[in-house]
Parts: C-alpha cells; sequence; structure tokens
C-alpha cells in the first residue's frame, strides 16, 4: 500500500510539472517583444522626442580608414563627412595622393540616387554595390542613427515594416534581431540589431545570395557556383550630443564572393565634430560629378 501511495504521489507530481509547463509556453511568448515596444525603446535610447524633433539638418565630420584585404591588401587614411536633412542624406570619404581611390561619395536628393564615381565612367566596388543596391541610400538605411532619414525616425511606420525576432549574441552582448522590410520591396535581405540592454542600434546586416548560372552542359553546371554579398555597419561609442546619444564609432565592411573573384574590405570612421540645424546647399546631396 505504501508503494503504491509513492507511485501514486509520483505520477501526480508529474502531472503537475507537465501542466506547469505547459502553463509557462503562453506566458513566455507573451513576454516576447513587440515591434512598437522595441521601436518605443530605441527612440528613448537615442533623445527625448522633444531633442529628436528639434533636429532638422545635421552634419557630421571625422576620419576614416579604409583597410582592404581582397583582392589586393593595403590600408589608406582620410577624411569623412555625413549630412543629413529631412529625407536626404549624403555620405562622403576622402583620400588625400590616391589617384586611384581618391573617394566614395554617395547620396540622395529626394528625388534619385547619385553614386560618385572614382575615375571618370568608373565606380569603385562599394560603389558599384551601393548603385545596385540604391534602396539602402534612398531609404535611409546606411548610416542609422547618424541621419536624420533613419527610417526609424518615422513613427508613422509607412517607410518599411520590422519583424522582431529573438536574441541573438554580438560578441559578448546580447542584441534583438528585427528584419526590415522596405517599402517597396529590395533585393537584400535587411536585419537591424539593437542591444538587449540600451536598444541602441548597433548592428545592420545586408545580405544577398544570386544562384549560379545553368552552363551549356550537365557538367559545366555543375561548375557553377552561386555569388554572396554581404555588407555590415556597426555602430559604437556612443556618447551624447546636443540631447542625442549618437555613436562616434563606426564601420562598414563589405564582402563578395564571386565564381572568380572576391572582395573584402572595411571603412572604419572616428566621428568628431557634429553640427545640427546648420544650413546645407540642396545641390551637396547630388553626387554625381562631384
Amino acid at each position: 500500500m505504501q508503494k503504491f501511495h509513492r507511485r501514486r504521489f509520483s505520477y501526480i507530481l508529474f502531472v503537475l510539472v507537465l501542466g506547469l509547463a505547459g502553463w509557462s509556453r503562453p506566458v513566455e511568448s507573451s513576454q516576447k517583444l513587440k515591434a512598437d515596444e522595441l521601436l518605443d525603446k530605441h527612440l528613448n535610447a537615442i533623445g527625448s522626442a522633444e531633442a529628436r524633433k528639434s533636429v532638422e539638418s545635421l552634419i557630421i565630420l571625422g576620419t576614416v580608414v579604409a583597410t582592404f584585404r581582397s583582392p589586393g591588401t593595403g590600408q589608406i587614411g582620410g577624411r569623412a563627412v555625413l549630412s543629413s536633412q529631412g529625407d536626404k542624406n549624403v555620405l562622403g570619404m576622402v583620400f588625400d595622393n590616391m589617384p586611384d581611390y581618391p573617394h566614395e561619395k554617395f547620396g540622395f536628393d529626394g528625388r534619385g540616387v547619385s553614386i560618385g564615381y572614382v575615375r571618370p565612367g568608373v565606380r569603385s566596388t562599394f560603389g558599384d554595390f551601393m548603385f545596385t543596391n540604391k534602396s539602402v541610400v534612398k531609404q535611409g538605411l546606411f548610416g542609422g542613427v547618424l541621419s536624420t532619414s533613419w527610417p526609424l525616425l518615422d513613427e508613422t511606420g509607412t517607410k518599411g515594416k520590422p519583424d522582431v525576432g529573438g536574441k541573438k549574441k554580438l560578441g559578448d552582448r546580447q542584441a534583438y534581431e528585427v528584419k526590415y522590410f522596405p517599402k517597396g520591396g529590395s533585393d537584400l535581405r535587411i536585419s537591424f540589431f539593437f542591444d538587449a540592454e540600451t536598444f541602441q542600434h548597433v548592428r545592420t546586416e545586408y545580405t544577398k545570395v544570386i544562384v549560379a548560372q545553368m552552363g551549356a552542359t550537365p557538367e559545366t553546371s555543375a561548375q557553377q557556383t552561386e555569388t554572396r554579398y554581404k555588407m555590415v555597419e556597426e555602430f559604437s561609442d556612443f556618447r551624447n550630443e546636443s540631447g542625442l546619444t549618437l555613436p562616434h564609432k563606426y564601420k562598414v565592411r563589405l564582402e563578395i564572393r564571386a565564381p572568380r573573384s572576391s572582395f573584402d574590405a572595411d571603412w572604419e570612421m572616428s566621428l568628431t565634430e557634429f553640427s545640427f540645424n546648420q544650413p546645407i546647399d540642396p545641390n551637396a546631396f547630388d553626387v554625381d560629378g562631384r
């Protein structure tokens, strides 16, 4: 009899454990962060609503170091500027005494995207990538919160749709991954990452895969390989500037893996001067021929 009671008690305990586990699942799912909640926390991490709305234009100056790993290797330094006003934005990097690679320039003037040439009629690999994926500039994705055109500043949500996923470890920190779908669509798969504690935007990943083409024969088809593109923006060293908490380190890395070639380089910027609500010449946002 005593053995029977022990078994019955064990069975009841087992059922209770299963029941508690079953009840715990809905609670866990209900605690998942929603898109509007994450957006509110992210905006508050930038600054108060009054401080954010007070910014009509932004000019940021700093230095940049470009590091090339493939196909050639090398490192060069230069100057960087990010300017924005409303939906208009421009990023420029200038490398003195580099005739083969004098600059990178990307801009949106409210009507169209322009990508600068490094030589007459020739864009860099980075420039070609941005030209092919103009929505990155046009939608204000490039540069994150360092631009007034950052789409998440538009609380109406008309510029795109965020979809909050789970947490992912970035280095030694946890971050929320948010898949982003720009208005009008994009060939790129876009993910934002927000620090799980501060809700600062710390990373954006853009990826695209072009499947291998069919060859003339089964043998040549088997030799074809896909082309992979990946661009990553990283933001760090957040500090206060006129009531806004903005990153002072900004790094862009572009990796391309193609059947017969590869490209791997990054541009790391240290931002030192922030000017708010200064007049900007409208022509500055059109970088063609400049």
